[in-house]
């Protein structure tokens, strides 16, 4: 589900789920090779497992971080379901906090999940992760390609006061 502030949508829990198993499937794909180049038996061979481990990390390092920080602000699954990443502006990311953003997810799992679950119920949608790297995942096109159709796009409003 997602939550609207003003006329920002933040992309909700299973919006962000869905695209994270896409994001998986293709993943495995691409890693499967590797796997059967490198792989083999893990327990005889823990070099060449370690060596899987390693390529796995880095090719998922690189198509997070390489993704969400390009023109599209988002992943091949997050493109799928309509959302993008982007800073507490609605800005493009770079590739640094791209790189720090995905690294935090340890964080998020670290914690049995409770980082991912967060998405779910903070007021702004994000997960630790997102905390950690000062970035929100709206539902929608990116800005860059919403200015180039339709002009200048205003600031994201403010966070609602906390409080009570």
């Amino acid at each position: 589900m997602a939550a609207m502030i003003g006329s920002t949508t933040y992309a909700g829990f299973w919006r962000r789920f869905a695209a994270w198993i896409l994001d998986g499937l293709l993943l495995s794909l691409v890693a499967l090779p590797f796997s059967l180049q490198f792989g083999g038996d893990a327990a005889a061979q823990g070099g060449r497992a370690s060596a899987t481990g390693t390529i796995s990390t880095v090719v998922g390092w690189l198509y997070y971080a390489l993704m969400e920080s390009s023109s599209k602000q988002a992943t091949v699954g997050k493109m799928a379901l309509g959302i993008v990443v982007t800073d507490l502006e609605g800005r493009r990311i770079g590739f640094g906090r791209a790189t720090g953003r995905y690294f935090a997810k340890i964080l998020s799992a670290l914690i049995l999940g409770i980082g991912f679950l967060m998405a779910g119920f903070t007021e702004r949608k994000q997960a630790l992760h997102d905390m950690v790297a000062s970035t929100l995942v709206l539902k929608g096109e990116a800005l860059s390609q919403a200015r180039s159709v339709s002009g200048p796009v205003p600031p994201l409003p403010p966070p609602p006061p906390y409080g009570g």
